[in-house]
């Protein structure tokens, strides 16, 4: 198994020239929601799917109820999730407050097996051919994205479209 990307034309707008690039992009070959997720842990677990999704749901429910009172919670191996947040800087600081605050998000931090795995995996170029007219949606102008892959037909994508 190895990562794929495709090659992208970018226009580098942090320069006068506005100078065009190539850079490879990510490219997402299937987007796996919860209910694949639900059906290779029953797989590969050998637990009721109902049970893994209960567990999951548990799971979600207990970040939640933990993230909500600012709690970074710890899941081993998995990796650590923290609630975070930026805010406008201000010169003096009575002014800063709650209506500073921006970007609310939660910051998700690889465990060791993910660190791991990440750094030993192969990346090799999308193998595409010419005569297909659908470009890939993942691996967007502004990063990774989490769209794209192929919908289970034989053609493959033509990101040069």
């Amino acid at each position: 198994m190895a990562l794929k990307y495709v090659v992208k034309k970018t226009t580098f707008g942090f320069d006068d020239t506005k100078a065009e690039k190539y850079v490879a992009r990510p490219f997402n070959v299937v987007n796996v929601d919860f209910k694949m997720l639900c059906d290779q842990v029953t797989k590969v677990g050998f637990v009721p799917r109902g049970t893994v999704k209960a567990v999951l749901d548990g799971l979600i429910d207990s970040l939640i109820t933990y993230m909500e009172i600012g709690a970074s919670v710890n899941l081993g191996e998995f990796g650590t999730f923290r609630p975070s947040f930026g805010c406008k800087s201000q010169e003096n600081a009575e002014e800063v407050t709650t209506e500073t605050l921006k970007n609310r998000k939660i910051i998700f931090t690889p465990g060791e097996l993910l660190k791991n795995m990440i750094k030993s995996v192969s990346i090799q170029k999308l193998d595409v051919t010419r005569n297909s007219s659908s470009a890939p949606s993942g691996g967007g102008e502004e990063g990774g994205g989490n769209e794209g892959g192929d919908d289970g037909g034989d053609e493959a994508p033509d990101p040069t479209v």
